[in-house]
């Protein structure tokens, strides 16, 4: 493990270990403690390098082929903020792609909580208006 607090250090050794389906060096990125928040799915949370483990031996089998790219950056001392596109093919032959921002807090060169807005991309729910409309509850 590295001992940097560089979050830069900490997402790029976690990127490299996402791209190389390396799931111990993945799980070794986050702290023990690791801490996620999921603001819009508040249920998904959870606290632990287990849940992590889980997560990541059922993406890296469902999505053999799984890619992903870290679009933009910005760091402020301990904490940044990431961009992520994850794609690739499920094992069911439909494509896989996630896009979305995770805010990473680092300490000790481990990711100890994080702030997770990665959705599955989907292009079927309309317009900006659809979804303004939807947000207000009114109907076209």
């Amino acid at each position: 493990m590295n001992g940097s607090n560089d979050p830069q250090a900490t997402v790029d050794r976690l990127l490299h270990a996402t791209n190389a389906h390396d799931l111990d060096a993945l799980v070794s990125c986050f702290a023990a403690d690791y801490l996620n928040e999921t603001p819009v799915h508040p249920m998904r949370g959870f606290r632990g390098t287990d849940q992590v483990r889980r997560n990541w031996t059922q993406l890296f089998a469902g999505v053999p082929d799984l890619t992903a790219r870290v679009l933009r950056v910005a760091a402020d001392d301990d904490t940044i903020w990431t961009e992520w596109e994850m794609s690739g093919t499920r094992g069911d032959g439909a494509t896989h792609l996630m896009r979305g921002v995770i805010i990473f807090g680092v300490a000790d060169g481990r990711v100890a909580w994080a702030r997770f807005y990665l959705e599955p991309v989907e292009e079927i729910s309309g317009d900006v208006d659809a979804a303004i409309q939807q947000a207000v509850g009114e109907r076209s």
